[in-house]
């Protein structure tokens, strides 16, 4: 087995170099056919280049470049080793933030923002009005860049992560990729680094291809709404969405994209042909299932830590025209789950199923009659949901006008095959538009109320099929006592639509479910809507999740600690570290996930050979 390389192998790697010195003997010695104990360092390759590079005689500094043509290869590379070693620290795995190394020679700040002006750009650097850069839909997490890069050309970001990669760890820059800022921990912030508005991309402009597997080209950068609309003129659109289409297309694919339509489609990284990326060396990759495929299968819900996604080819489908949109009661949590996995178990169901719980919510028939009609209109508004427990079952049917009758018997056969409150039985019929952008309405009634920039500490869980009565026992019986902050999506998906070789976890079962506690927290609160409660809250379902040991793995995950990551990656681990120390081995990307930390001077050694 190959020795795991530098910096992610962190019991390799002595932070003073007299261990080594056991090493150089021996080596020094082989000639001699002398013998040597056993080091735990016999691993460590050696492969330091006899001609180096710009960066590594500057570091160097005073040494005579005659040395670099020392002929004992094995002499050479041992001094370079100690040298390296004797400055460097070991990386590590889990950061909260990217932090310098004392040791270091440091750059400093005014040379390295100095040295960002001199790459050549399409676009540009603002070095001023950065503020806006260290906010995000969670409002939770500020951490200033040093710079942000608006991109005009691909090349501009792989220009960028060159230079980064090329200055080493002399300097702490890293590097985000920000979208439509609509991360939840600071992921996309990159703290004295460079974020990257992936909004300012404007090249690939979306191109549709029609036929038998039609497609659309796309920029990383590109919303998902845009890229709606531009596939109808073309009676096309993507087959999975998010149920909020103002995200980017990099965004959504580093993580998975999952809404309503996955248990048939899959998330939207199940529906991607190729990707274009930019590796943390700064190359660009085009990848594909057969064409460097650990590099796509690793970026697909790899949380931004192989590369930056540029361009992407998207799946897609004849597009409908109008919706049926549906929604039902349920009292009791067995009977609503039973339902849905009846649902999503065959072909000719709906299009879209999802479903929330409500928890002592008043009047709730009511809010929905400003865009659903009810199906019995007296029973409805006789119905009481004031103090009660209930679940919602959302599903949707789509088709085209001519199809209508057709529809109407599907729809009714379908639901005679379920058991919900007969009275709570809602009906819409809405433009496909319409239907796919429902929760941009939602925001613009919020923004108008000041109500859409607040802390939004929301929880994303993925639980087994086997657990999820013990889940909503537990949860909705008795750690929540109302829903007012916020909707709690759930609905379950098949795993069978998932790719298990792109980088999400999910548990291991054919069936889990989707639970989302997507809050808002009142800014100054401290009562139940406040964002200490909620956090409080967010804390007592996960400590309960490990507790009774569910099988639970969270989605858009955030961990602390190495060990809760490696758990959280359980097998899938020792591949994400793998692919960590090939696309991205200095940790430039992504620091605001907090998983790996940027490597220092020992780890840049190897690189640089």
């Amino acid at each position: 087995m190959p020795p795991k390389t530098f910096p992610l192998n962190p019991p390799l790697y002595p932070s003073s170099p007299w261990p080594l010195l056991h090493l150089f003997f021996c080596l020094a010695s082989q000639n001699k056919k002398r013998s040597c104990s056993s080091t735990p360092f016999h691993s460590l390759s050696l492969s330091l280049s006899l001609s180096p590079s710009p960066q590594l005689k500057k570091i160097m500094g005073s040494f005579s470049y005659s040395f670099f043509r020392l002929k004992n290869t094995i002499f050479f590379r041992i001094f370079m080793i100690l040298f390296l070693s004797s400055i460097s620290q070991r990386m590590n795995l889990c950061s909260n933030l990217p932090l310098a190394d004392p040791s270091l020679p440091n750059l400093g700040s005014s040379y390295v923002l100095s040295s960002l002006k001199t790459i050549h750009l399409d676009g540009h650097f603002n070095f001023d009005n950065i503020y806006h850069a260290a906010n995000d839909f969670g409002n939770r997490h500020h951490y200033l860049p040093s710079a942000i890069l608006h991109p005009k050309s691909v090349s501009d970001i792989s220009s960028t992560i060159k230079h980064i990669f090329e200055m080493g760890p002399a300097t702490e820059l890293t590097i985000a990729a920000r979208g439509h800022g609509h991360s939840v921990q600071g992921q996309a912030q990159a703290h004295r680094g460079v974020v990257v508005n992936m909004e300012s991309l404007q090249a690939p402009k979306t191109i549709v291809h029609t036929g038998k597997m039609p497609y659309a080209d796309v920029s990383g950068g590109e919303l998902w709404i845009n890229i709606l609309h531009e596939s109808l003129k073309h009676g096309l659109a993507p087959k999975s969405w998010t149920d909020y289409l103002h995200l980017t297309v990099g965004g959504t694919l580093s993580n998975a994209g999952i809404s309503g339509q996955a248990f048939r489609h899959g998330p939207q990284i199940n529906n991607v042909y190729q990707l274009e990326v930019v590796t943390g060396k700064g190359d660009i990759i085009t990848c594909s299932e057969t064409q460097n495929a650990d590099l796509f299968y690793g970026v697909l819900g790899g949380l931004g830590q192989f590369g930056i996604i540029t361009r992407a080819r998207i799946s897609l489908e004849p597009a409908p025209k109008m919706v049926k949109w549906i929604r039902v009661l349920y009292s009791e949590f067995s009977i609503f789950s039973k339902d849905q996995e009846h649902l999503i178990s065959f072909k000719n169901s709906f299009d879209y199923i999802e479903g929330f719980v409500i928890i002592n919510r008043t009047g709730l028939l009511n809010t929905w009659r400003s865009s659903f009609n009810p199906g019995e209109p007296l029973q409805a508004s006789q119905f009481n949901s004031d103090g009660r427990t209930l679940y919602c079952l959302e599903m949707a049917k789509y088709f085209n006008p001519d199809e209508t009758h057709i529809v109407n018997q599907v729809i009714e056969s379908l639901l005679s095959e379920l058991s919900y409150i007969p009275s709570t039985l809602f009906l819409s019929e809405v433009p496909y538009v319409d239907f796919l952008d429902r929760v941009h309405v939602s925001e613009i009634k919020l923004r108008a109320k000041g109500l859409w920039e607040v802390p939004h500490p929301w929880l994303n869980l993925l639980i087994p099929k086997s657990r999820i009565h013990d889940f909503a026992k537990e949860v909705f019986g008795n750690i929540l006592r109302d829903t007012g902050n916020g909707p709690i999506l759930i609905y379950p998906v098949n795993k069978s639509k998932w790719n298990n070789r792109t980088s999400l976890v999910t548990p291991q079962e054919d069936i889990f479910y989707l639970v989302a506690f997507l809050s808002s927290a009142v800014p100054s609160s401290t009562g139940t809507d406040g964002l200490e409660h909620i956090l409080t809250q967010n804390e007592r379902i996960l400590d309960f999740c490990e507790g009774a040991r569910l099988g639970m793995k969270q989605y858009l995950p955030h961990y602390s600690t190495q060990d809760k990551w490696q758990a959280h990656y359980g097998p899938k681990w020792e591949v994400f570290v793998k692919r960590k120390s090939t696309y991205d081995p200095l940790a430039i990307l992504a620091p605001g996930q907090r998983i790996f930390q940027k490597a220092t001077s020992f780890s840049w050694s190897r690189i640089l050979a």
